[in-house]
C-alpha cells in the first residue's frame, strides 16, 4: 500500500512539530506566495530511506549547525579566534590540531620542528586543552575536534576539562573525527597500524555508547578523500565501504548495531557543480539507510540516518585571483544546503595562500547567515526534489557507487582494498584525468586557464603568519607542566596504559586517567607504539 501524504503529515509531521516549533511562523516568499514543508509526493522526508532529509521539518524546525573549522599557533590564540567565531553568530566549535599533535607527538619531539602550531593548534597537555577551552561552556557549545589516530586521547582531554568545569558526560555534545581508514587511504597521517587503530575505534563506539549519548562516536569523512582527486560516485563510494568496515568491527568487538550506529556521522565536501553535488548528498543518505537496514539489520531508524557535515571544497580554491573563491565558497555552500547538511564550514577566501584572516572567515561564515536568512532555501525540505534532472543524478550517483562498494566487498573490504593500494590508486586515476582535462583546458577554472590576469596571486589578500616564536613558547610550556607534575603518578598511570593496551579492556578509562595524572599527549602516543607498533605503508612502484 503506497503511504500518502496524509499518512506522512499524521504519523511523522505532526509530532515532529509538537517535538520542535518551528524557527519562523510563517513561510512564503517576498511576494507573498505561501511555502509548504514539503513539496511533492512519494518519499517523503524523515522517513527511510531519507533520500529527502533526515527530519521531516529539516531547517524549517531548526538551521544546520554553523561550524567554522580553526585553530593555529597556540591554545590562548585559538581560544581567542574561537570566542571571535562565537561573537560573530557561529554556533558551533571545529578545532583544528597541528601535524605533531596529529601524529601523537608533543610539541618537543624532534621530529615535530618546525611545524608545531603551523595548520592548526597545538596540544600536549591537559592544560593546553584547558587554555584552548577556557570560557567556553561546554554544556552550551557543541564541538568537532578533527583528530583521527590520536582521538581517543583528544576525547579523554575534552572529557576532562568538561568535568573540570563541572559538565557531565552525558552533557557533552560534539563529534571526534576519529576515521583511520581514510588516513591510509587518502590523507596519511596515521600512527599505529589498522588492527590496534580499529581496536581505539571501536572504544571509543562502545565507551560512548554507554557514557555519552550525544556524543558522535566517529565522522566518517569522504571530505578528505574528494579533497585527494576522487570523482563524487567515488567519494560516496570509499566513504560507506569505510563505514561498512567500521560496522562490522564495532560487531566483532561484541556490540550490536542499534547500540551505536546512531552516534555514527559522516563528513563530505562540497566541489562546484552544483546539481551533483546536491545530489550527491541524497544518493549517500539513500544508500546508507538501504545497507544499514538491509545489510546489517538495523531496525531503530536513527541507525539508518546518513547525518552529515560538509566543508566546502579546498581543492577547488585558486590563488590567482582570490576573490572569486568567494563565489566557490557559495555555490558549494549553498549545495550543502540543498542537499541537507546538518553541519558546515565555509572555507575562507584566501585559504589557497594561507591560514584565513579573521576578515575572511567572518565573510565565509556570512555566507551561511545569508543563505539560512536571505536565500529562502531554508523554507522547504529538499527544494529541489522532483527536478527532472536531480532525480537522474541521484539515481546514477547511487548505481555507481553501489558497484563500486560491490568491487570492494569482493575484495574483502575497505581495509584490504586499502592495504592492497586498490583505493588509492582509483583515486589517483581520476585525479590524474582530472588535471588532465584542466591542463587541456577541457575543464575551465576561472583565473587559472582562462580569464587570466597578470595581477600577483596575493595582491588581493592581506596577509596571516603565525608567530614564530610559537613552537618555543610551546616547549617551554611543556618543560614547565613536566616540572609542576606527579613523577609517581606518571610512572603509574604510565604502567597502567600498558598493561591495558596489551589487554582487551576498553582503554577510554585509563586514557582518561592518564591525561588527568598529567600524562603528554606525545607520553601516550609512545606507550602505545611501543605496544601496538607504527604503521609503515607498502612500497609502490
Amino acid at each position: 500500500m503506497t503511504r500518502t501524504r496524509a499518512d506522512w503529515e499524521r504519523d511523522t509531521l505532526r509530532p515532529s512539530l509538537t517535538r520542535a516549533p518551528e524557527r519562523r511562523v510563517r513561510f512564503e516568499t517576498p511576494s507573498g506566495i505561501p511555502f509548504e514543508v514539503v513539496h511533492g509526493d512519494g518519499d517523503f522526508p524523515g522517513e527511510y530511506p531519507f533520500t529527502r532529509g533526515v527530519h521531516p521539518t529539516m531547517y524549517r524546525s531548526r538551521l544546520w549547525t554553523m561550524r567554522q573549522y580553526a585553530g593555529f599557533a597556540s591554545a590562548q590564540e585559538s581560544n581567542a579566534r574561537y570566542r571571535f567565531l562565537l561573537s560573530q553568530g557561529q554556533t558551533g566549535l571545529s578545532v583544528a590540531f597541528d601535524l605533531p599533535t596529529q601524529l601523537a607527538m608533543d610539541a618537543d619531539d624532534a621530529l615535530a620542528a618546525g611545524e608545531v602550531g603551523k595548520v592548526g593548534v597545538s596540544v600536549s597537555t591537559l592544560g593546553d586543552m584547558r587554555v584552548l577551552l577556557d570560557k567556553i561552556p561546554l554544556d552550551k557549545v557543541s564541538t568537532s575536534m578533527t583528530i583521527n589516530a590520536p582521538a581517543a586521547l583528544l576525547l579523554a582531554l575534552y572529557i576532562a576539562v568538561g568535568q573540570e568545569q563541572g559538565v557531565a558526560m552525558r552533557a557533552l555534545r560534539g563529534t571526534v573525527q576519529n576515521d583511520i581508514l581514510k588516513e591510509y587511504a587518502a590523507r596519511g597521517l596515521y600512527v599505529f597500524p589498522p588492527g590496534p587503530s580499529m581496536r581505539l575505534v571501536t572504544d571509543v563506539f562502545a565507551f560512548c555508547a554507554a557514557e555519552m549519548p550525544s556524543w558522535n562516536t566517529i565522522s566518517i569523512s569522504g571530505y578528505h578523500i574528494r579533497e585527494a582527486g576522487s570523482t563524487a560516485a567515488q567519494e560516496i563510494a570509499f566513504t560507506l565501504a569505510n563505514a561498512i568496515a567500521y560496522v562490522e568491527a564495532a560487531l566483532k568487538a561484541g556490540m550490536s548495531v542499534d547500540d551505536f550506529a546512531g552516534q555514527l556521522a559522516f563528513f563530505f565536501n562540497a566541489h562546484n557543480h552544483f546539481l551533483e553535488e546536491v545530489a550527491k548528498f541524497r544518493a549517500a543518505r539513500r544508500l546508507w539507510a538501504k545497507i544499514m537496514r538491509e545489510r546489517f539489520g538495523a531496525r531503530d531508524p536513527r541507525s539508518c540516518m546518513l547525518r552529515f557535515h560538509t566543508q566546502t571544497g579546498g581543492s577547488t580554491l585558486t590563488a590567482s585571483q582570490p576573490v572569486n573563491n568567494v563565489a566557490r565558497v557559495t555555490i558549494q555552500a549553498l549545495a550543502a544546503v540543498m542537499g541537507g547538511a546538518q553541519s558546515l564550514h565555509t572555507n575562507g577566501m584566501d585559504e589557497a595562500l594561507q591560514l584565513p584572516t579573521e576578515e575572511a572567515v567572518r565573510v565565509a561564515l556570512r555566507t551561511q547567515q545569508i543563505i539560512a536568512h536571505e536565500s529562502g532555501a531554508t523554507e522547504t525540505v529538499d527544494p529541489l526534489g522532483g527536478s527532472h534532472a536531480l532525480e537522474y543524478l541521484t539515481d546514477a550517483l547511487e548505481q555507481r557507487a553501489a558497484a563500486l562498494i560491490a568491487s570492494i566487498d569482493a575484495q574483502g573490504g575497505a581495509v584490504k582494498a586499502i592495504e592492497s593500494g586498490w583505493m588509492q590508486a582509483q583515486i589517483a586515476d581520476a585525479a590524474y584525468a582530472h588535471q588532465k582535462d584542466v591542463e587541456s583546458g577541457q575543464r575551465v577554472i576561472v583565473g587559472v586557464n582562462e580569464f587570466v590576469e597578470d595581477a600577483p596571486a596575493a595582491a588581493a589578500v592581506k596577509r596571516f603568519k603565525v608567530d614564530a616564536s610559537i613552537e618555543a613558547r610551546q616547549r617551554a610550556r611543556l618543560a614547565d607542566w613536566r616540572a609542576g607534575r606527579s613523577a609517581e603518578a606518571v610512572a603509574a598511570q604510565t604502567a597502567a596504559l600498558e598493561r591495558a593496551a596489551q589487554g582487551s579492556d576498553n582503554l577510554m578509562p585509563v586514557l582518561i586517567d592518564c591525561v588527568r595524572a598529567g600524562l603528554t599527549v606525545g607520553e601516550i602516543g609512545t606507550t602505545l607504539r611501543r605496544i601496538f607498533g607504527a604503521y609503515t605503508p607498502p612500497t609502490a612502484i
